[in-house]
């Protein structure tokens, strides 16, 4: 199955219709997980591999919404800025939970291999670019990831970000090297089939009527059947239904839309080398090169379901906007995923009560954090680890309703208008940076050619300017005059030469003026 396949009937990795089975009878297990995305599976197979007895139950099928329709990139950390979590929490506390999305990439790492997962068409490396010029803040953060959290990153300098992503939309960049990127619908497939393998039972199209939490052992109604478990795992996300409507409340729906391109050819490389994925610090675009020369792209958000193939277009604009020198770009392929986000931004982890369990609101938090919170909650069920409540501080928040829909989606529409403001504010003042350093080149090339250096400053303003000496307060004391000739001849030099030159004295033109002007005349 190709990576970019949305079919949700294709394959053989435990999703085709033969593979299903309903849960018809009655069970008892150990851990009862609802929901069969990444967390609901990582759980399964993690607590099954720990020797716990586990029942999974789906209400449709594995992998068929967010799980199985990612672009499946797989990094450290989380939707919130660390920051933001230092700001929260403290920075001890944000190094324990940084530590703890390394270890979901890693967990990922380990399953995502062609022995266990064939085709699952694993790249390297993870770009992150701004959309800004943020050179000054790219090295503080650049200490603070190779430094406080223990993290490999390069900082990309704006000429190495251009030579791989031909755009003038980008600035600087963060290179994450032990990033990667699987086929998710692969991926999520795989797991499932692990988790068999390690002896966890999946039910799909068995969908939860009732939750009885209360006692030692829960109870778990179904259309057909009734099942017992000393814990119970809550895994998913918005579609828990009327037995879970309250939990689903405190997560905002978000739908967000993604296509694969055509095959573009060598046009392609004409645009983007970069081989593994792309993100920008606004979450706004995210991208990758898929076989060989096909762009997958995730762009557009709503806080509403709608068709997949009403978006094509606007993610084709949106293409054609950041690399135009692609022209025109067919889309062969759409498809949506409902993500749940929390007001606060980080992932829903713990025990709602004893034997009660969330892992929940994954949204923008990655691959890794769903594979984290799977592992942490198996292994605090079964092990007795308490890192789970590192995540107590992000308390369960209703996120508005119908009201907070209308809200998030101003907001998101707000955020990316910013967005565009900002980065079109950017390339003007680079462009005028440009133009600038231009001009003082000519400048600097026509004063070496003239042989003239150049121009000296001026004083700064209220510095008083020297004057000059004149001639007189220059002579020394006793020294004659500059003209040696008498007052007289000076006088008669200042008359004009046709004067002279008629034998008129200054005397006589005295004379003959006061004949025509007597006194008093006037």
């Amino acid at each position: 199955m190709s990576e970019t396949s949305t079919s949700t009937t294709s394959g053989g990795e435990g999703g085709s219709f033969r593979d299903r089975a309903r849960l018809s009878f009655d069970l008892d297990v150990d851990i009862c997980v609802v929901g069969a995305g990444l967390a609901g599976l990582t759980v399964a197979l993690e607590a099954a591999r720990l020797g716990a007895s586990v029942a999974v139950l789906e209400g449709r099928h594995v992998g068929w919404n967010a799980s199985g329709h990612q672009l499946g990139t797989v990094m450290p950390g989380f939707g919130l800025p660390i920051s933001d979590l230092i700001a929260r929490i403290g920075f001890e506390d944000t190094r324990e939970l940084w530590a703890l999305s390394r270890e979901g990439a890693e967990s990922i790492r380990a399953n995502a291999t062609e022995e266990q997962m064939p085709g699952i068409a694993l790249t390297e490396g993870a770009l992150e670019v701004s959309n800004v010029d943020v050179g000054d803040q790219l090295i503080s953060r650049l200490q603070m990831l190779g430094e406080d959290f223990e993290t490999e990153v390069e900082g990309w300098q704006i000429d190495r970000v251009r030579d791989h992503l031909k755009t003038d939309r980008y600035f600087h960049g963060v290179y994450y090297p032990k990033a990667f990127q699987v086929d998710g619908r692969k991926y999520v497939h795989g797991l499932a089939a692990l988790a068999r393998r390690a002896g966890a039972r999946i039910f799909e199209d068995t969908p939860v009527v009732s939750i009885d939490s209360s006692g030692i052992r829960k109870r778990i109604v179904t259309p057909s059947a009734r099942l017992r478990a000393s814990h119970i795992v809550l895994a998913g996300n918005i579609h828990l239904g009327a037995p879970l409507r309250r939990l689903s409340e405190t997560l905002l729906p978000v739908w967000r839309y993604a296509a694969v391109t055509a095959p573009l050819g060598e046009r392609l490389t004409d645009a983007v080398t970069f081989q593994g994925s792309v993100t920008d610090t606004d979450g706004i675009d995210h991208f990758r090169i898929v076989d060989g020369d096909r762009l997958m792209w995730a762009s557009p958000e709503t806080t509403w379901d709608a068709r997949p193939e009403r978006f094509a277009p606007a993610i084709a604009r949106r293409i054609r906007t950041i690399f135009p020198q692609l022209g025109r770009v067919e889309i062969s392929e759409t498809w949506s995923g409902a993500i749940g986000q929390t007001v606060h931004g980080m992932p829903q982890i713990g025990q709602l009560r004893r034997g009660l369990w969330v892992a929940s609101g994954f949204g923008r938090q990655g691959m890794n954090t769903a594979a984290m919170a799977g592992q942490l909650i198996a292994r605090s069920i079964l092990w007795g680890d308490e890192r789970w409540r590192l995540f107590s501080p992000f308390e369960l928040v209703w996120a508005g309703g119908a009201t907070g829909r209308v809200a998030g989606q101003v907001i998101a529409t707000w955020e990316r208008g910013a967005s565009a403001a900002a980065g079109a504010l950017a390339r003007y003042r680079e462009r005028a940076r440009a133009k600038e350093r231009i001009r003082d080149a000519r400048l600097a090339e026509a004063n070496r050619q003239a042989g003239t250096r150049p121009p000296r400053p001026r004083p700064p303003p209220g510095r008083p300017r020297p004057v000059r000496p004149s001639p007189s307060s220059s002579s020394p004391p006793g020294s004659s005059p500059p003209s040696s000739r008498p007052p007289a001849e000076v006088n008669a030099a200042l008359v004009s030469p046709g004067v002279a030159e008629q034998g008129h004295s200054p005397e006589l033109m005295h004379s003959q003026e006061s004949e025509k002007f007597p006194p008093g005349s006037v």
